[in-house]
């Protein structure tokens, strides 16, 4: 086994998606955007997005929450994983700048995760893991060959310039 200081190292940006079958270490970081991790510990395959935005269409796909999971659930498929072998981790959605207005303001962080978790809900996954909403950024470090991941959050600091 690859020590994991020689991992390759994946940054994934905003709008990005990887799936991989060999041993990485994926990191990113998140505000209002979502990521969602899938393993298969019986084919040792991970995935993970970082979408910004909940409903989108075909251009620029991965950005969108719906279209990237939709494009993970058919790789999933079409190595024949079945749902209930697929472990699911749910992170970020946050509100990262005060709402000057009602708490019942639908923020893109919360509509991320409305439409992440209906999408999971309706192809029967089940999350294992999750740390979502707050007002906090996350840092996350993804290991697609374990299922494993490492989140660090982001205290919100400001300052004078």
């Amino acid at each position: 086994m690859t020590p994991l200081s020689q991992l390759p190292k994946i940054y994934l940006k905003p709008g990005e998606l990887t799936i991989n079958e060999m041993p990485a270490k994926v990191s990113t970081v998140l505000g209002s955007c979502v990521s969602v991790t899938f393993y298969s510990p019986h084919q040792l395959v991970g995935a993970i997005c970082h979408a910004m935005l909940p409903r989108g269409g075909e251009t620029g796909r991965f950005k969108y929450v719906d279209e990237a999971l939709r494009y993970m659930l058919e790789y999933f498929d079409q190595r024949g994983i079945k749902r209930n072998d697929i472990l699911v981790k749910l992170f970020g959605g946050a509100d990262m700048f005060e709402a000057k207005t009602s708490s019942k303001i639908q923020t893109v962080g919360r509509q991320n995760l409305e439409v992440a978790q209906r999408i999971l809900h309706d192809h029967n996954l089940h999350v294992s893991a999750k740390d979502i909403g707050g007002a906090h950024g996350r840092q996350l470090i993804f290991y697609p060959h374990t299922g494993e991941v490492f989140l660090k959050r982001l205290s919100r600091q400001w300052r004078e310039a």
